[in-house]
């Protein structure tokens, strides 16, 4: 029995998140903790911003255009920032954007202190807030090869993935309670808090300025990065295949309708549909122990989007809630498996000097595809229903994966063995071509 036991102690262990790079490395333990700490906090305050809108202004439609005002900026922060974290020790500019993040929640708070709060700086605030959250991620992201080794990756990628998923559980729903007990400002005071936690973690870091010194941003700099992408038919299929994904198979802005009128719920039930990919999300990313023994890290992607694909057409013909909640769930984990691996194509095919660049373009599609798949799901649901709208979406998204697989089969013979730029092994076939690629790319950019 007691062998019996080890051996299924051994295998849970296995599945598993790996922790082992938080307790190797320190200054992965320092990035990794102001992250978590700080995505808490701004949970914290997208709750509270879409509620305090809401009670200021009594109209759900400009709680979406608060959120819809954040796009551009936060587009804007992820593609320009990218040359930015690129030229300038990240270090410095994390700690920069953890100081400039703390001013937008800053004004939030003054405002829900005074004693009419305007509505305005919901607006202001909010996009500033956003121009450099984008920033912050990229530089996160490029940060990431300084303080790991190769063969940890996959794990910290897990990690971090984990710790987001779990902010979206444990921020809003601390969100509500201090917001109901305590009032609007002490919401946001707490979140200025957290990112003042991710500034002291951060600052302990040592420089991390890029490989050769870095180089002038500029347009110039952030078209080194396209063409770089360009070049790398793995990583591009990656990229590709992400977007198909957010836009055709993202039914988030159908939620509402499917809980009020396929499920003939309310909006406890509409609370569900939002939530249930967020908690497979958590479960998916807490499981991923595995992740780093995978070599084939492009079929991996293509495998997971798939089931993202399948699980949410046939959502779209379930008319039993918890058999959608399931199948949503089950999107929600192969999400995050396959933001796991597409994080590790990028981490392992882009040089270290690029990364931010590269870093940034990932930002914006994460958070760009998601908004034009609600405009997607929106427009196809009026024109042919909702159940329709998603079927054909989740559809569309395996039928894309099959296109990308069919025009860039480099993404499905990806092996992060032989492939990899840094400490590949002797047989490097890609990584030749990627590095010859780089090196005519550097010599034609500025400095």
């Amino acid at each position: 029995m007691s062998a019996r036991t080890g051996r299924i102690r051994r295998a849970v262990g296995r599945a598993l998140v790996d922790t082992s790079p938080l307790r190797r490395h320190a200054g992965f333990r320092r990035l990794w903790t102001g992250q978590f700490v700080a995505s808490v906090g701004s949970q914290l305050t997208v709750v509270a911003v879409g509620y305090q809108t809401y009670r200021l202004t009594g109209s759900t439609m400009m709680v979406g255009l608060v959120s819809l005002g954040q796009l551009i900026p936060l587009l804007a922060g992820s593609l320009f920032g990218g040359p930015l974290v690129d030229a300038w020790d990240r270090r410095t500019v994390l700690m920069a954007t953890q100081v400039l993040l703390a001013a937008g929640v800053t004004g939030l708070a003054v405002n829900s202190m005074l004693p009419h709060p305007l509505l305005w700086p919901m607006f202001a605030c909010t996009a500033e807030a956003a121009a450099f959250q984008g920033v912050d991620w990229a530089a996160r992201r490029a940060s990431l090869r300084r303080l790991v080794p190769l063969a940890d990756l996959p794990a910290a990628l897990s990690l971090q993935s984990a710790a987001f998923q779990t902010s979206l559980v444990l921020g809003p729903a601390a969100a509500g309670l201090l917001i109901s007990r305590a009032g609007f400002s002490l919401v946001y005071w707490l979140n200025v808090a957290a990112f003042g936690i991710a500034f002291a973690t951060v600052a302990r870091l040592p420089s991390l300025r890029p490989a050769g010194g870095g180089h002038p941003a500029g347009i110039a700099s952030l078209a080194g990065g396209v063409r770089y992408l360009r070049s790398s038919p793995p990583l591009a299929g990656a990229f590709l295949i992400d977007l198909g994904a957010m836009v055709f198979g993202m039914p988030r802005a159908l939620f509402p309708a499917l809980g009020t009128g396929l499920y003939g719920g309310g909006a406890g039930t509409v609370g569900l549909l939002y939530a249930a990919p967020a908690g497979g999300a958590l479960i998916g990313a807490l499981m991923t122990g595995w992740v780093g023994n995978v070599r084939r890290q492009g079929r991996a992607v293509v495998v997971a989007v798939v089931v993202w694909g399948a699980a949410i057409a046939v959502f779209g013909l379930i008319p039993i809630l918890w058999v959608g909640l399931l199948l949503l769930a089950l999107a929600g984990a192969a999400d995050v498996i396959s933001a796991v691996f597409r994080n590790s194509i990028l981490q392992t095919t882009v040089p270290e000097r690029l990364q931010g660049r590269l870093s940034g373009v990932f930002t914006a599609v994460v958070t760009g595809g998601p908004r034009l798949g609600d405009a997607e799901a929106g427009a196809v649901a009026a024109a042919a229903g909702v159940q329709a709208s998603v079927v054909s979406g989740g559809l569309a998204c395996v039928a894309g994966v099959g296109v990308i697989v069919w025009r860039i089969p480099e993404l499905w013979s990806y092996d992060v063995r032989t492939s990899a730029l840094p400490n590949a092994p002797p047989t490097r076939g890609m990584a030749d071509a990627v590095e010859k690629a780089v090196e005519e790319l550097t010599e034609s950019e500025p400095g």
